[in-house]
């Protein structure tokens, strides 16, 4: 039997039919299509959005498909990647753009996506697959080759691409494109092109096609030597950490971490994407590792003799660029569900789903009675003890009436929220502070996007976390700078009437990037907002800029903060209305000091703990870029390399 609909009917219909499950939960896949309609799109996946959406809620209840509009294409992307994060990847939403620039707009969210492992599908317009007039109109010609559009430019950064030029060849493509979505190793971005004519083109499908579908998440299980090997290894060590990465997260690995740290005593310390996957208060806990790690876990991590790395892909962040395991003879395990990441600092490799390894090997390693020595586990958490009087000591804020600086800000967000708040950042020195200091209380509540650390993206994933997670208080923080970069989508909250709660710190510039430019003898160029000078120097007035008012104008609640005391009624206020509130907080300004030698006695957070490497000019005349290669050549000298 077959059903006459048009190619976009079809994927529509498709795509409400298509289910996960995972540990006996069933969940639907695409749980709404965000859309911006041109005439690439709004007669073909624009018709069959209308003919078969429906009332129900953005959370995808029911078997038809609910519409989301956006405002601008890179964000939908990031409320999708949002969504996705917080829902486990279980479930995702889909993207519509017309061609041309719509399509392309789509890459840098796409690129986020896939860095981070994280579903979502994009189903740009395209141009006509028939060329009855050639060039349409946003197309780019090519004259090399009559087969390539701007979509082709979502190849790179996309875990599956295919171009949909005949109806028919749609149902290997939606198959393909489902299977990577759901496959808890090749996901992340997946692109199906979409020719305008095509879109609208009939054909008679088969029910087969359109029938509901479940794609179980597979859990696969370690290989039992490469298990022993890893036992062994742990085993033989006397100083191990355990470094927890996003893949703890994406497969609901916590409470497996959790047991595996209790029975072995061997410490946890956690990646950007890891952090939260063990609570700030276990006593296996050591926090952030890194660059914008903490002392203790960075100590632990430069005395260790074995690492054991559990989902992490081992960025430079983490690694402290190279430098941050001097001892050639440290070896590493690394438990992964991909190969890719297994292998990496010439690990033993212990190909596995997160939850799984982490279970086999606690077993293993239970039957031989393991655990690490009283000693050392005595000494971590007697230093981890003393960093949390360092955290204490960057949150207070004991004058009520002065400004408050950016970790004061964290402290009085430390001492409001709960279990159930979510706080998503992704740019600036807030991911940094966040690392170091902030107290996760529950998996989901730490959401920091540092894989592609992008600028925008807060806002619009905090639209995403707030439909999959309805009832839970959502903060999005961001800088002005980031603000600037992305805040259409408030009138999406305002429009859908979600709750999220957006902070602006404001410091009139690129801080963190300044702080950095200050710190390699960039001399801070071109980072802050100011009038330039009679010199044309950025070094005038600060620009009469009113983020507040922007947001009001975009139709949010604005409470401004310019005090200590504000700020904590303000944040208050904000966590318990009903609708998007953005709190406005005027940051006092923090005084310079060298990279790394802030003293602990100023207020703000501590100094980085681990190196990471951003090259110096070679050569230079001005004194600040020369001091500043001196130190680059010293500090480059420590890294050690592995194969």
């Amino acid at each position: 039997m077959t059903v006459r609909l048009t190619t976009a009917q079809a994927l529509i219909t498709f795509l409400a039919r298509q289910y996960t499950e995972r540990d006996g939960e069933r969940r639907r896949l695409i749980g709404a299509t965000w859309g911006i309609f041109g005439h690439g799109n709004v007669a073909g996946i624009g018709q069959a959005l209308l003919e078969y959406g429906g009332s129900e809620d953005a959370r995808g209840s029911g078997s038809r498909m609910p519409f989301l509009q956006g405002r601008n294409e890179q964000a939908m992307v990031h409320a999708a990647v949002g969504y996705a994060r917080q829902s486990g990847r279980l479930s995702a939403h889909a993207v519509t753009t017309s061609i041309g620039p719509g399509a392309t707009n789509l890459v840098t969210g796409a690129a986020l996506a896939t860095v981070n492992h994280l579903p979502v599908l994009l189903l740009p317009g395209d141009t006509f697959a028939t060329r009855p007039a050639d060039p349409v109109l946003q197309q780019l010609e090519v004259p090399y080759a009559g087969d390539v559009s701007v979509n082709d430019c979502l190849r790179p950064v996309s875990r599956y691409f295919d171009r949909i030029t005949r109806p028919e060849a749609l149902i290997p493509a939606a198959l393909q494109a489902v299977r990577t979505l759901t496959d808890p190793v090749s996901t992340g971005a997946v692109t199906l092109a979409l020719p305008q004519d095509v879109q609208a083109e009939a054909y008679d499908w088969p029910e087969e096609f359109l029938a509901e579908r479940v794609w179980h998440v597979r859990r696969p299980a370690p290989d039992p030597d490469e298990l022993d090997r890893a036992v062994t290894a742990v085993r033989a060590a006397r100083r191990p950490l355990l470094v927890a990465g996003g893949g703890v997260r994406h497969s609901a690995a916590e409470e497996a971490l959790a047991a595996f740290a209790e029975a072995t005593g061997i410490p946890v310390a956690t990646t950007q994407a890891g952090k939260g996957t063990l609570r700030h208060d276990h006593p296996s806990d050591v926090g952030g590792i890194g660059h914008t790690g903490t002392a203790t876990a960075d100590e632990l991590a430069r005395e260790a003799d074995l690492v054991i790395g559990v989902g992490t892909r081992w960025t430079d962040f983490s690694t402290a660029s190279a430098t941050l395991f001097p001892d050639p003879a440290t070896r590493f395990v690394n438990l992964n569900v991909t190969g890719f990441d297994a292998h990496k600092q010439a690990a033993l490799p212990l190909v596995a789903d997160a939850r799984t390894g982490l279970e086999a090997l606690a077993a293993a390693l239970g039957a031989h009675g393991h655990r690490v020595d009283p000693g050392y586990q005595r000494a971590y958490t007697g230093a981890k003890a003393r960093w949390e009087a360092r955290v204490d000591a960057a949150f207070a804020a004991p004058d009520p009436g002065a400004a408050p600086t950016q970790t004061q800000v964290l402290g009085l967000l430390d001492a409001l929220v709960t279990e159930d708040d979510v706080l998503i950042n992704a740019a600036g020195s807030l991911p940094g502070d966040l690392h170091q200091l902030w107290r996760a209380r529950s998996p989901r509540q730490y959401h920091v996007e540092y894989g592609y650390s992008c600028m925008g993206y807060e806002i619009p994933a905090a639209i995403g976390v707030q439909l999959a997670a309805p009832g839970r208080p959502v903060w999005a923080l961001v800088g002005d700078g980031t603000y600037l970069m992305n805040p259409t989508e408030i009138v999406t909250a305002v429009q859908e009437r979600l709750p999220v709660k957006l902070v602006v710190l404001d410091n009139h510039g690129y801080a963190s990037i300044g702080g950095l430019s200050a710190a390699v003898g960039g001399e801070r160029f071109g980072t802050d907002y100011h009038h330039r000078d009679p010199d044309g120097a950025f070094t005038g007035d600060p620009l009469p800029l009113d983020l507040a008012a922007n947001a009001a104008s975009l139709g949010m609640r604005a409470l401004r903060a310019r005090t200590v005391a504000e700020l904590r009624a303000a944040l208050a206020e904000a966590r318990a209305a009903d609708h998007p509130v953005c709190v406005h907080v005027a940051l006092a300004p923090m005084p310079a000091h060298p990279a790394g030698q802030k003293p602990d006695s100023v207020p703000g957070p501590p100094p980085a703990q681990a190196w990471w490497d951003v090259p110096v000019a070679e050569t230079a005349t001005r004194p600040a870029a020369v001091e500043a290669r001196e130190v680059y050549d010293r500090r480059r000298a420590t890294r050690h390399r592995r194969l």
